[in-house]
């Protein structure tokens, strides 16, 4: 099987004209930390091997599988501007790189970003030559546990739920091409109330004048709004038909999306243009404390998904890779996945919110607390959020994880008031979604949302502590579901993390779950039954089951790591979607 990404890597806001850098790289690693020395950088001479870029070299799907430990990595390889952009300006764009990169066009140094998680680019039209470039990526990414990781294994080797760490360049890489202005970041909220769509946009340079958006619904215009700029950052917003407000909703029963172009221009010269859409749609609580969807009560009912692959780790082998498991889900009754640890690839949304799905984006944790983890946290939570509130599907964020990286929540202050301060920023940065602070358990006020997780529920008579919805004092598997000082406040409650279920089957040399294994289908499928029927009996608002599939040794999922069902689909849609 060929692994590649040739798809236009950010199809939630895409410009035309563009050139992907996907493929074949050269590739060193850097044991002894001397490539700046030897002067790497300048792209002179040739890398020893091959790498299959986007994947990262841990995985087969590199060519390499190499998954020792190697804390830097040197990427090369030549490209040449296509006659069709020329002359235009050059936006270099990474969707991740994991962890310090710093990227070298023909031996200038052009960008740098640190953080393994998130989107990054620079314009680097004035290092371009007419003929062959030369660009040099360098990754640093030591095993430093006060930086985000998520669920690679902190100590480079995999255990229990931690998986074989990546590092370098894992997401795509392309060129994008536009004129003397773009938009360098934008958000796109919608007013459900007002039918109205609103945001910003950033331009790169401040030179574009004017900005235009045209929205379209099922293939015609209904709106076309032409504003002036005033510097960078301007905010906008426009107010659409209200003929048909009630065709706009979406929901996962009817994924309706409103297709919006943004188009700059200087002198009456378009600049930039680039193509997105959004989901007309709320998320809020209601005044009895539900969750609702458009003012409807919904409940939630999602599944924990890691986003590994067994060929190409942390990266999708393909785009449709990610469609065909939100399609798997589906097809197992859920409307919705918590995508968990990780941030990940782009048209995972932009499949949810054409499919029909709810996401939760949540911030891969870092595991040891002090001033290096809260500036780390604090700078790509920032970008990781200004990326998920421009998909639609993403209803509720995850600052904190268990505690993960602040193991003295319960009764710190300062640890406290770090996931607090997370709360504030991200309702700064996106006022429309929910949020769950420190999901699972030690609760921190302000929340949006009490998520509980609770691995020890085995059985419908296991929820039953649950029945009088009295979530002070209560431990579920051991853990204060509040942290010291901490009282229930009447959020909406939902069961994040349970379940964890394994066939006799999986448990195979250094195997592991939750919970011991169902000697048989038969046998798993009744357990499963009988646990849902717990959750179902209980005033959750939603649950979110532990997992979609195995990963590496930890074998939970209702599909296996290669994505064949455990289960019937249609048994395990009778018991998952009730």
């Amino acid at each position: 099987m060929k692994f590649e990404h040739k798809e236009y890597p950010r199809p939630q806001f895409r410009r035309e004209g563009w050139q992907p850098l996907n493929g074949e790289w050269e590739f060193a690693f850097d044991d002894g930390n001397d490539g700046l020395k030897k002067g790497l950088w300048q792209g002179r001479a040739a890398l020893p091997l091959k790498i299959n870029v986007p994947f990262p070299f841990e995985y087969p799907a590199s060519g390499l599988g190499d998954p020792s430990q190697h804390d830097v990595v040197w990427y090369r390889r030549s490209f040449a501007i296509d006659g069709a952009n020329r002359g235009k300006r050059a936006l270099l764009c990474f969707n991740a790189a994991d962890f310090q990169t710093d990227v070298w066009v023909n031996g200038v140094h052009c960008l740098a970003h640190t953080g393994g998680f998130a989107p990054f680019s620079a314009d680097v039209t004035a290092f371009l030559k007419k003929g062959e470039n030369v660009i040099v990526v360098r990754c640093e990414d030591v095993l430093n546990d006060c930086v985000p990781r998520g669920k690679q294994s902190p100590t480079g080797v995999p255990f229990g739920c931690f998986y074989v760490p990546n590092a370098g360049i894992w997401q795509s890489v392309w060129l994008e091409f536009f004129g003397e202005d773009c938009i360098a970041e934008h958000s796109l909220f919608c007013d459900y109330d007002k039918t109205e769509l609103y945001g910003e946009i950033a331009t790169l340079y401040g030179l574009a004048d004017e900005a235009e958006l045209c929205v379209s619904f099922e293939g015609r215009l209904i709106r076309r709004e032409r504003f002036t700029l005033r510097g960078r950052h301007n905010a906008f917003r426009v107010a659409l038909p209200k003929d048909y407000a009630d065709d706009y909703a979406w929901s996962p029963e009817n994924p309706r999306l409103l297709y919006v172009d943004f188009s700059l221009y200087k002198n009456g010269k378009r600049t930039d243009l680039a193509h997105t859409r959004i989901g007309m749609r709320k998320i809020s609580i209601d005044e009895h404390g539900r969750i609702c969807l458009n003012d409807r009560p919904y409940y939630q009912r999602l599944v924990l998904d890691q986003g590994y692959w067994t060929e190409s780790g942390i990266t999708p082998p393909s785009a449709e890779a990610l469609k065909q498991d939100i399609l798997l889900a589906k097809a197992m009754g859920f409307n919705g996945a918590r995508k968990h640890q990780k941030s990940e690839d782009p048209y995972y949304c932009y499949y949810a919110e054409e499919l029909g799905f709810l996401t939760w984006c949540e911030m891969p944790s870092a595991y040891r607390f002090g001033a290096e983890e809260i500036a780390a946290i604090t700078r790509e939570w920032q970008e990781i959020v200004r990326a998920g509130r421009n998909c639609t599907s993403n209803v509720c964020y995850v600052p904190f994880n268990e505690s993960w990286g602040a193991r003295e929540m319960g009764t710190d202050e300062r640890q406290k008031d770090f996931a607090r301060s997370l709360y504030y920023l991200t309702r700064a940065l996106d006022p429309t979604r929910l949020i769950s602070t420190n999901d699972g358990f030690e609760t921190v006020n302000p929340t949006d949302v009490l998520g509980v997780h609770d691995y020890d529920a085995e059985s419908k008579e296991d929820f039953e502590k649950y029945a009088a919805a009295q979530y002070d004092g209560m431990h579920p598997q051991g853990f204060a579901l509040f942290a010291e000082g901490e009282r229930y406040a009447g959020e909406p409650v939902l069961l994040t993390e349970f379940g964890g279920r394994a066939l006799q089957s999986d448990e195979k040399g250094e195997a592991w779950g939750y919970n011991g294994a169902a000697a048989d289908e038969e046998a798993f499928v009744k357990q499963l039954a009988s646990i849902l029927q717990g959750v179902y009996s209980c005033n959750f608002q939603g649950y979110c089951y532990t997992q979609l599939t195995d990963v590496q040794q930890e074998v939970n999922g209702l599909l296996t790591a290669d994505r064949k069902p455990k289960a019937d689909l249609k048994t395990l849609k009778e018991i998952f979607g009730a």
